[in-house]
């Protein structure tokens, strides 16, 4: 028995080692595969209940494991969209044959890393068809609210490489010096004109013609404006008037005393704003506070558009895109505007080792691992997205072949073990009655 337990022994150290010898050519052969995390084999004895004076080998026996939860080092790229995490979590991804199906279900699958670049139809995928996954955003760029325990909400990226993007004019600040001298008695009583190019909501340029009229009094100065406003688009029509009146004293001489609206919206005092409505829509024009030095002033003899700015942007075509560290993609345009387009969550679960490993270093839920979780990037527990990077193998080659020596050391004494025992059992069946 105890004889027979030392051979059992060591055929079961040839087949550990053997177990072990198989991690060891696996690490090794994806040193230099990006995402890979090594695989390790631990050892364990078992223990065969001996009487006194006698006993008998249990042998051994492994248990391999993937360190998955092991991070490596992170290299620079040259692409915008080799994605890496940096810290704990991982993206979600999918396969290219579920997405081309087309049934509206695919599975999520997780990675650490990826070099996702867009094909054909635009999706962001890698070159063995890993398609990255996000949450879509409104046109406005927000992101909605999703479920964060599910991956309900996700869907694979798809980026429309030849779309165009506009956006229209809200928004307009003006800082415009009015010569006081035209508000005198017997000034002539010229007005003022200004053209104010703004972007329509199908990013065509119009035009907002703004007119200063003094009131000329009969005698002293009146400090009083009437603004007119027309709206292009409204073949010239009148969108807004307004009476402004200026403040002559020793300590706010030059700023706005009062503003009362003819036609158009009512004056903020609290912004300083007045809104028109043109043809595309309200546009909000701060021409500044009452008794501010900012906005519309009435000093010296010069008519001044000191500062005229305005937002909206006329049509561009998409040019770049990139993902910030929060995970958010971001579309470039030529005309200046950058959108929001998806969110990329960082997907954590419990147990990050026990998950199951696939192929193409990808990794999916199991009971040992826990359900799982969408974080924003930065957020939680979670790590960071880095653009321009991807993650090396964690294969420590000089450790691995180190590892190697050993096995193979550990091999051949196992297979030593047995060549004795079988010479053990050869003198037995030789001995003579």
């Amino acid at each position: 028995m105890t004889i027979s337990s030392s051979l059992n022994a060591g055929v079961s150290g040839l087949a550990s080692n053997a177990s072990r010898l198989a991690t060891i050519s696996d690490n090794i052969a994806n040193s230099s595969t990006y995402g890979y995390k090594r695989a390790t084999a631990d050892f364990h004895s078992m223990v065969i209940e001996s009487g006194q004076g006698t006993y008998s080998a249990g042998g051994v026996r492994t248990t391999t494991t993937r360190l998955i939860d092991e991070r490596g080092s992170l290299v620079t790229t040259s692409n915008a969209t080799d994605l890496a995490v940096r810290g704990r979590g991982m993206l979600p991804v999918t396969t290219e044959v579920a997405v081309g199906v087309q049934n509206g279900d695919v599975p999520l699958l997780l990675t650490t890393t990826g070099s996702f670049r867009t094909d054909s139809d635009g999706y962001l995928k890698t070159t063995d068809g890993l398609v990255l996954l996000g949450w879509p955003a409104e046109p406005d760029g927000t992101v909605p609210n999703f479920s964060r325990d599910t991956k309900v909400g996700l869907e694979p990226i798809q980026i429309a490489v030849n779309q165009f993007a506009g956006e229209p004019t809200t928004r307009m600040t003006l800082g415009i010096n009015l010569p006081a001298t035209e508000t005198e008695a017997g000034a002539p009583g010229d007005s003022e004109v200004l053209a104010i190019e703004y972007y329509d909501n199908l990013g065509t340029s119009e035009s907002l013609e703004v007119e200063f009229v003094p009131s000329v009094p009969a005698t002293g100065s009146s400090n009083q404006w009437t603004m007119i406003l027309r709206d292009s688009a409204s073949g010239g029509g009148v969108v807004g008037e307004y009476t402004l009146t200026f403040d002559d004293s020793r300590a706010q001489g030059g700023t706005l005393d009062g503003v009362a609206a003819v036609t158009g919206g009512a004056y903020d005092a609290a912004t300083g704003e007045i809104t028109v409505t043109v043809n595309g829509g309200p546009i909000a024009i701060d021409i500044g506070r009452i008794g501010d030095a900012d906005g519309l002033t009435q000093l010296s003899d010069a008519f001044a558009p000191v500062s005229i700015i305005k937002d909206g942007s006329p049509v561009g075509n998409m040019t770049s895109i990139e993902v910030d560290p929060n995970g958010f993609v971001y579309a470039n345009f030529d005309n200046g505007i950058t959108r929001t387009i998806y969110q990329i969550p960082l997907v954590d679960v419990p147990n990050t080792n026990g998950l199951m490993a696939l192929d193409q270093q990808t990794y999916t839920t199991t009971e040992d691992s826990g359900s799982i979780f969408l974080w924003d990037a930065g957020d939680g527990p979670t790590g960071d997205i880095v653009s321009y990077a991807r993650e090396e193998s964690t294969t420590d080659v000089a450790g691995e072949l180190t590892n190697l020596i050993q096995t193979q050391r550990a091999y051949s004494s196992n297979a030593k073990v047995i060549q004795t025992v079988d010479e053990m059992l050869q003198e037995t069946t030789n001995i003579k009655r």
